[in-house]
């Protein structure tokens, strides 16, 4: 089974080209069909592992979707989390600054949805917005010194006490796969409520937009916060390899379950005296 967490991600120092990599690649799987029971596989550890990582309430873990539209970060939130805790598990979507926003630094409004402690937090979109739209519409100058800063704040969310692990995952998809979703919507009734005017608007920047997220990409990608580029022309290939690099990350950590606060001698004691007191008082058959 090939090692995604190991094959697609963006090396430290690396000076990446999107065009290096085939957003239609599918590894040894030629079908959904084929894929899904290794799916179903990673989702159950997945679920597994945040339950474990709720109870021992020592870490959190943040995932990252980026991408351009049509790219599947919805979806991916969709299918891939499905089987985790709504209780320990929180997708937070980024859309278009309010008034209220902008009136702060860039990074305020990401801040107070960082994962608590046992903890899973998706953001659908992120604070890297703010390099790419404000970028390619010069909405900022394009050395602002933005990524810099999330490099140091990202660093700081990782070395504070809730020890947060970041994953990040850009998906990234043809030219003509996005003309292709945008048609499906167009004609499928429960996808039309997706549409919005600026989508074939915005694919005048692909060529601006795909020199962005290579900057975001090679500029911010850690040890500690590293990038994977997933391909995702194949829906289930990219809910494959994003479950799996999950898993693998999360079995990493070494999570324990927390030893018990009480006396369980005591308690059992309590137990089976609570179920003798209960059998003699039942009325007795005649």
């Amino acid at each position: 089974m090939p090692n995604y967490r190991k094959k697609i991600v963006v090396k430290p120092g690396s000076r990446i080209r999107l065009k290096h990599f085939d957003p239609g690649y599918h590894g040894k799987h030629e079908s959904r069909k084929s894929a899904l029971p290794e799916i179903e596989k990673n989702r159950q550890k997945m679920d597994e592992l945040q339950y474990l990582m709720y109870a021992e309430h020592k870490r959190s873990l943040l995932v990252v979707l980026q991408g351009l539209d049509a790219g599947g970060k919805d979806g991916t939130v969709r299918h891939v989390f499905t089987g985790m805790n709504p209780a320990g598990c929180i997708s937070v979507g980024f859309k278009q600054p309010t008034p209220k926003e902008l009136a702060h630094d860039f990074l305020w409004r990401v801040h107070p949805h960082v994962p608590a402690k046992g903890s899973v937090v998706i953001f659908n979109r992120s604070h890297y917005e703010d390099v790419l739209v404000a970028r390619v519409h010069d909405l900022v100058p394009e050395k602002s010194g933005r990524s810099v800063t999330m490099k140091s704040t990202i660093r700081k969310l990782i070395t504070t006490q809730n020890n947060t692990t970041i994953l990040k995952f850009f998906l990234h998809i043809s030219k003509e796969e996005q003309l292709a979703r945008f048609e499906k919507r167009l004609d499928d009734t429960a996808r039309q409520w997706k549409i919005s005017e600026s989508d074939y608007k915005e694919r005048e920047y692909w060529d601006d937009y795909t020199k962005a997220f290579e900057d975001v990409l090679n500029k911010t990608s850690t040890a500690h916060a590293p990038w994977f580029i997933i391909p995702s022309n194949h829906k289930w290939f990219r809910d494959l390899a994003i479950s799996q690099i999950i898993v693998r990350q999360m079995e990493d950590m070494d999570m324990q379950f927390p030893k018990p606060t009480v006396n369980l001698a005591e308690i059992r004691r309590k137990y089976h005296q609570a179920v003798d007191q209960e059998k003699s008082d039942r009325p007795k058959k005649r």
